[in-house]
Parts: C-alpha cells; structure tokens; sequence
C-alpha cells in the first residue's frame, strides 16, 4: 500500500530551501573538523617530541586543547547551536595568541642565547651575527604575520557564521529545524 505524501509540495519546497541556507553556514563545520583534527595531531606530535622540553610540552597540550575544542564548537555548529560559530572565532584568536607567544619567545631565546653549536656554524661558514640576526627576525616575524592574517581571517569568517546563524534560526519554521536537529544529532 502507497502511503500518502506527508509533506506539501509548499513544505517540501520550504524544507528543500532551508537546507540550502543552512549548508552554507554549515561549511564552517568541515573548515572546523579539518581544523580539529589537524591541532590534534600537531598537538599529540608536539607533546611526543617535546617530552624533554617543558615548552614543547606546553604548546603540545594547548594545541591539543584547542583542537578538542575546535570539534566541540563544530558539534554545536551542526546541533545549530549559535555559540558553536563563536566558540569556533575564539579559537582561532586562541591559536593565534599560541602561535604568536611561540614565536616571541623562540625569537627572544635565539637571539638572547644563541647556540654555541650554531655561532661556530656561522663563523665556519662565514655568515655575519647580524645577518643571523636579521634572517631570524624576519621569519619569525613572517610566521607571526601570517598567522594573524589567516587566523585573523578565519576567526572573522567564523563570527559571521554566528550572525547568519542567528538569522537562519528567526527565519526558519520550528518544525524544519527540529527535522534537521534530528538529522545531525549521532
């Protein structure tokens, strides 16, 4: 027996259009999973290699921090929970504070107690103090730039994702957001 269509076509079209508005704030959960998982790693490398070192250590169990918690903002993202998106904007700030103080502080200890291994390197080689000195401030330099342009950059793209989610919430009929909260619970 053929069981009658429980939606309208004007419900079927009002859900068809509601998962098109949603996806594209949902993106911003797989940018979040490949972020997730990618900070994990890191993380768990970091705290691997860095056993001996109390700093390594630490940037090691930060990362992994915040990878946990970059999942934890895209599971609330999918359940279309708003703190999700902003959960998702501070962390990106977070990594670019790690980030940052890493490199300030690696910066500072090359610079204030150079390698004695490194400085008979550079006299063998013939490479200037100065020049040592500029090479390094200019990567690390680099490396803070462009972690506060694309974390920056992210962050900013994961705050707008709580607006849109915000609106998308007001807009949509409580009976197609309770079909899809259904949908992307586990």
């Amino acid at each position: 027996m053929i069981q009658p269509d429980p939606l309208t076509p004007e419900q079927k079209e009002e859900l068809a259009g509601a998962g098109r508005r949603a996806a594209t704030i949902l993106k911003a959960g797989r940018v979040a999973a490949f972020n997730g998982w990618t900070l994990l790693v890191f993380g768990a490398l970091s705290v691997l290699f860095g056993l001996f070192s109390p700093v390594g250590m630490a940037v090691g169990v930060l990362l992994l921090a915040l990878g946990w918690n970059e999942l934890r903002g895209r599971g609330l993202l999918r359940a279309l929970d708003p703190r999700g998106a902003r959960i998702l904007g501070w962390n990106q700030i977070s990594l670019m504070g790690v980030i940052t103080a890493y490199c300030l502080w690696s910066l500072h200890r090359t610079l204030a107690h150079p390698d004695p291994e490194m400085v008979q390197l550079e006299e063998m080689v013939g490479i200037s103090r100065e020049m040592v000195t500029q090479v390094t401030v200019l990567a690390y330099g680099g490396v803070i730039l462009l972690t506060a342009v694309f974390q920056g950059l992210l962050s900013r793209y994961h705050f707008a994702r709580e607006r849109l989610l915000a609106e998308y919430l007001e807009q949509t009929p409580g009976w197609i957001l309770e079909l899809q909260r259904g949908i992307s619970s586990p």
